[in-house]
């Protein structure tokens, strides 16, 4: 009796599994029509640039850049808990950019001394550096943050000759490229919000989890955000590498109080540029070409180094997190702002093209658990084909999948898509990181799948507390790695070099030093530097131990070089 209660109730388990099959398969195959029409969109547009527009006007190119007068400039750089990133993150910023007009803007807050005791330690080598600090302690959200330091841009600008042109967002662990502020100078005032693509530092082959974020923002920032911008004309933003105009910003804050980020979401970059979009701001998703160089092992890592030039949009590239909890915690971020706290706050208002991409936003919610039980039934029917195989399994009611039928028809354009979908993702991945990280795009889609899955699952579980229970959402810090190869000088700096590029001191004030070097039999320049109080012992110290680092590290004694570093 019990065996043919077991034997029933196999069959009734595996109709259920058809069921349930049936019905994920109709949910994937929507939101595969849905993704496959914005492969279609973007290859349209790409073949109409092609052959009609890119005949009727001549591409930007460095020269135009380089040929606008730099307006004042401000970047904005929210710190929590950045001690471990924050000072070779600047460093790298300004011995990177090719700009002289612009001012950081780091914001700590009052009970982060570890992360103020770096800026400060930074803000003393550079001129341009100002750091902001949050009365409050911390964390609050990250909107908080920027809310003060748009304050502090905003009394500083009062007793500037020329006003702020744009201000520029980033993170603690960007890499920026060296044209980025010339970019957004030459773009403003004439653009309100300007966004570069984000891109992923390439990880080791076997980095499954961070190459997840190598793979989809490969596709997403080369493919998805281009056609947004062109279906819809609004763009959100990405939270780094995004440029407001003083316009814009200006706006924002005389409707909310001086608080243009709003406080109440956790992705308030997504929100700020979806706010922007409606009050008819002109927006751009910056596609400017510039050429990349990389030095890389070929064949998963087994091969000998060799160095690659990549020609791609200019982007801010920097880590993703590598572990599987760091990963969706971090997302689940993403997806509590821009899908659950986004519907309630922005809604489904717009133009039907809005409402398009609001949906396309927000369906994450449901197809982030439809792709794992879609695995769960893959496992339960190769369970149940070895059971049949055994002849454990000999009850059956008629498939639901039978020869000919509708639902094998549907499994067959969902294999279609699958294929489709792979297709784009092996070549977007391909174009930026190289056939090897292609290849492993197909396997971190499963892994992409259950990291996306646990993100939306925690995303629903944050917002229904906070919704009941009215629990704050507080910045939940994700730790990044910095590359420290970016900031490796191929050659030694002399020390008026270092100074210079520390923006401690001036061109002027360095040639002038100089010339009385050479006037007085080669005197230290560092005796000069401090005898004109041009800087403070502390800075040129500094200096010196940044030379006896790098001296260090080619087996030469510190005591020469420090010897070398006075004279030089």
């Amino acid at each position: 009796m019990f065996g043919l209660s077991a034997t029933f109730f196999l069959a009734d388990y595996f109709r259920f599994l058809e069921m349930m099959a049936i019905a994920v398969a109709i949910v994937i195959l929507i939101s595969s029509v849905d993704d496959t029409f914005i492969d279609i969109c973007y290859w349209v547009r790409r073949l109409y640039r092609r052959f009609s527009l890119k005949k009727k006007f001549t591409r930007l190119n460095e020269e135009d850049l380089r040929g606008k007068p730099e307006q004042p400039l401000a970047v904005m750089v929210p710190a929590w808990h950045e001690y471990d990133v924050i000072a070779p993150m600047l460093e790298a910023m300004i011995a990177t950019l090719d700009y002289g007009n612009y001012r950081i803007y780091v914001g700590t807050y009052c009970n982060d001394a570890r992360t103020i005791a770096e800026v400060e330690r930074m803000r003393r080598r550079y001129r341009m550096l100002v750091r902001v600090e949050v009365p409050h302690p911390g964390p609050t959200c990250k909107a908080d943050c920027l809310n003060w330091i748009v304050q502090a841009i905003f009394r500083d600008q009062q007793i500037m000759k020329e006003p702020y042109a744009g201000v520029i967002l980033h993170d603690c662990e960007d890499v920026l490229h060296p044209l980025e502020l010339k970019y957004f100078n030459y773009l403003l005032p004439r653009i309100d919000f300007i966004q570069l693509p984000v891109a992923s530092l390439e990880r080791h082959w076997d980095e499954l989890v961070a190459g997840t974020y190598m793979d989809e923002f490969a596709e997403s920032h080369a493919k998805d955000m281009v056609v947004r911008e062109y279906l819809s004309g609004m763009v959100p933003s990405a939270g780094v590498g995004t440029c407001f105009s003083l316009k814009a910003i200006s706006e924002l804050a005389n409707e909310s109080a001086n608080q243009p980020f709003n406080t109440s979401t956790l992705t308030e970059d997504y929100d700020i540029g979806a706010r922007l979009a409606r009050r008819g701001m002109k927006q751009i998703f910056a596609k400017f070409p510039v050429q990349y160089t990389r030095t890389r092992r070929r064949w998963l890592g087994l091969g000998k180094p060799t160095t690659q030039a990549i020609h791609d949009s200019m982007s801010v590239r920097e880590y993703f997190p590598n572990t599987f909890r760091t990963a969706y915690r971090q997302k689940s971020r993403w997806t509590l702002g821009i899908s659950l706290q986004g519907w309630k706050l922005v809604g489904w208002e717009g133009s039907l093209t809005e409402k398009y991409f609001f949906f396309r936003d927000r369906k994450g919610l449901v197809t982030s658990f439809v792709a794992v039980v879609a695995y769960f039934l893959v496992f339960n029917f190769i369970l149940f084909q070895i059971a049949d195989e055994l002849g454990w399994w000999t009850t059956y009611y008629p498939t639901l999948f039978a020869p000919n039928s509708w639902a094998v028809d549907l499994l067959k354009l969902n294999l279609m898509f699958f294929i489709v979908r792979g297709a784009h993702r092996f070549y977007f991945v391909n174009r930026l990181y190289g056939w090897e990280h292609a290849l492993l795009s197909f396997p971190r889609m499963i892994v992409g799948n259950f990291v996306n899955a646990m993100a939306a699952a925690r995303a629903w579980r944050l917002f229904i507390v906070n919704y009941i229970f009215g629990t704050q959402l507080v910045w939940d810090k994700t730790m990044h790695d910095f590359p420290a190869t970016e900031l490796l000088q191929p050659e030694r700096q002399r020390l008026g070099e270092i100074l210079l590029s520390w923006r401690a001191v001036s061109e002027t004030e360095l040639e002038k030093a100089l010339q009385m070097q050479r006037e007085q039999g080669n005197r230290p320049l560092g005796e000069i530097l401090l005898e004109r109080q041009i800087v403070s012992d502390v800075i040129l110290n500094e200096a010196i131990d940044f030379q006896m680092q790098w001296l260090d590290a080619q087996d030469t004694s510190a005591s020469q070089l420090l010897k070398e570093a006075v004279k030089t």
